[in-house]
């Protein structure tokens, strides 16, 4: 027991010793020590489990060779005791990253930040199955029916609800944070949407326009096209004429989907077959993105009806089903 006391007093002793007798040149060595660069090539991750000491820092720095002399840490946080002040956390060690920088770092609490893109035109499925991969995050097959719920929604339907967009997030941040986030962004850009509507707009709620918002975004290859494909619907509805789009015929089949639609798909009675149903579908059947939006609000201003792929990613749009079967021939049947 003596030998363990008087350890730890000459172990005190030092760092005394090396804080205050150092000198002016003792005090020189250690500051210069903290501007070094830590030895680290590669970016590396640091996780600070809650309740960590500047000494188990210090050992683990030490453990992973980032530093050599841990002692010099020690006396540096005697010296400079605002250093030692760490904060819990998810962090990374980047190269050229000097000794004072990684405890300052620690001490503001500026953890690694992480991101997920939510991609336009995919549905809440797609989505979940990019947040089940998400690095230091707890997956929610529910999430989204919960943040629903949250925000007063009782309808189950969360398709097409919340805005694609990348998002950030910390380590141990509930990811219901995230969805939380892209649901209020997508209310703002509905709201501004549908302000912004034009007066002859066949849609009489921001929830149709979040349906006619995600069938365009479906439909779409190339950006430019939005409002003239917005068009060909909006004036399908006012003539009540059925949408006939193959995206929402693909959304009813659901997991049958493999790649093609055939004749009997077209002709099957789903809830989302626009070829078979009048007017739109009942949900949403993807996440429109902001430009899909406005171009649900205001259509140009042309008389198409219709319009067929040229398989390049544009279209060609017809006024008259003549000129559209002769578009079809072109770049469809005789392909």
């Amino acid at each position: 027991m003596k030998k363990i006391v008087l350890a730890l007093v000459a172990t005190s002793f030092t760092l005394l010793t090396l804080a205050g007798g150092f000198g002016f040149l003792g005090y020189k060595h250690i500051i210069g020590f903290s501007q070094l660069p830590l030895n680290i090539a590669q970016p590396q991750d640091l996780e600070l489990k809650r309740g960590t000491s500047f000494s188990q820092l210090v050992t683990t720095l030490e453990k992973r060779e980032l530093v050599t002399e841990g002692w010099k840490l020690k006396v540096l946080a005697r010296l400079k005791p605002e250093l030692a002040k760490i904060r819990s956390g998810f962090y990374v060690i980047e190269p050229g990253e000097t000794v004072n920088e990684l405890l300052e770092k620690l001490v503001e609490g500026k953890e690694k930040v992480f991101s997920v893109t939510l991609i336009e035109g995919q549905s809440i499925k797609e989505w979940l199955a990019v947040l089940e991969t998400l690095p230091q995050s707890q997956f929610d097959e529910d999430v989204f029916r919960r943040v629903l719920v949250e925000q007063g929604d009782e309808s189950g339907l969360p398709e097409g609800k919340f805005y694609p967009d990348t998002y950030h997030y910390v380590a141990g941040d509930d990811i219901q944070l995230v969805v939380t986030q892209s649901y209020n962004k997508m209310q703002q850009e509905l709201a501004a949407a549908w302000a912004q509507r034009a007066e002859d707009l066949p849609l009489k709620s921001p929830y149709e326009l979040l349906i006619m918002a995600s069938i365009i975004e479906k439909e779409t290859g190339k950006a430019s096209e939005r409002p003239w494909i917005s068009a060909v619907f909006a004036n399908r509805l006012n003539k009540g004429m059925r949408l006939q789009t193959d995206p929402t015929v693909i959304y009813g089949m659901g997991d049958r989907y493999q790649g093609n639609i055939r004749r009997k798909d077209l002709r099957e009675l789903t809830p989302f077959n626009t070829y078979r149903i009048n007017g739109l579908t009942p949900t949403p059947i993807a996440a429109p993105s902001g430009a899909s939006l406005l171009a649900a609000a205001q259509p140009a201003d042309v008389n198409y009806l219709y319009f067929v792929s040229r398989n390049d990613g544009s279209h060609v749009f017809s006024r008259t089903l003549v000129e559209h079967n002769r578009a079809v021939n072109k770049y469809q049947r005789n392909r």
